[in-house]
């Protein structure tokens, strides 16, 4: 039997199961990530980050959805993994760099009163509209506005980005009155996806603000996703729908989101919390 050792995390009800392997890493990670996430037999979660060493920056990061499938990037567990590095004193500057799939991102920590980390800023870096990028199976360079079909029935307009991972925006009247299952499911296996996709479904209610909710590819309806915001606000801002600053409400709380001109990344920010730690008693090592 494996023991190990974990950390609940979750950045706006975005909850993963944090593993520290500065010292080494469990095997077969998409079955433990599987084993791990189930909600009834498992810890619960919508995946596990492995936070790991790195050459090229502080720390590195690694993303296995509840699927076993493995992410390039995900902005609320970039968030949890600087407020884990810092509040174990595994690193004490506020300014920490993390390796991910998607490339070394930026983030700039703020202590609470209590001096542990409360809220953490992300330079997300350039968001891409381009198809070949994304990717889209499309044949103009972009996908903006461009309508997918859900079933034989019926269709509906999305905004595809990438911020380092594919996301695909739709803007409805109200996200809340969309089936977010049906939709999302069919929306990320649709074959314009080669690689699957994210998707979120948005509500413009001012130039600053957006109601936002998401399919996460991998791991379902989840609470928030902060690439997920970061794509909704980019997609947001190229159909002329919002400025550069937004605040986006998602089922788990907010996040504000801004895509500067000077240098044209993106900047989320947004909380971070610890729930709980204990020790995984692994079974078995399957595929």
């Amino acid at each position: 039997m494996e023991h190990i050792k974990f950390t609940k995390m979750q950045g706006l009800g975005n909850d993963y199961i944090y593993v520290d392997c500065l010292s080494g890493s469990p095997a077969n990670l998409a079955s433990l990530a599987r084993e791990m996430s189930d909600r009834h037999k498992g810890v619960g979660g919508d995946g596990i980050i492995l936070i790991l060493p790195s050459c090229d920056a502080d720390f590195k990061m690694r993303i296995f959805n509840a699927d076993g499938s493995e992410a390039r990037m995900c902005g609320n567990g970039a968030r949890c993994v600087a407020k884990y590095v810092y509040d174990n004193n595994l690193i004490k500057k506020l300014h920490v760099t993390l390796e991910t799939l998607s490339g070394v991102k930026h983030l700039f920590l703020k202590p609470g009163h209590d001096g542990l980390i409360e809220s953490v800023t992300v330079d997300m870096g350039l968001p891409s509209l381009l198809t070949e990028v994304i990717p889209v199976d499309f044949c103009s360079e972009t996908f903006v506005d461009e309508p997918v079909a859900v079933d034989a029935d019926t269709s509906l307009r999305f905004t595809a980005v990438s911020m380092g991972n594919p996301h695909a925006v739709c803007f409805v009247s109200s996200p809340d009155d969309v089936d977010i299952e049906y939709v999302g499911r069919a929306v990320e296996f649709n074959r314009l996806f080669p690689d699957r996709v994210n998707v979120e479904f948005a509500q413009i209610l001012s130039r600053h603000e957006i109601r936002m909710r998401v399919w996460e590819r991998g791991s379902g309806v989840t609470m928030a996703c902060g690439t997920g915001a970061c794509a909704t606000v980019v997609a947001a801002v190229v159909n002329g729908l919002v400025d550069r600053d937004v605040t986006v409400h998602l089922d788990g709380g907010d996040l504000t989101v801004e895509w500067r001109e000077v240098d044209n990344h993106v900047y989320m920010t947004g909380p971070a919390v610890t729930v709980f730690t204990g020790v995984y008693n692994r079974q078995s090592q399957g595929n």
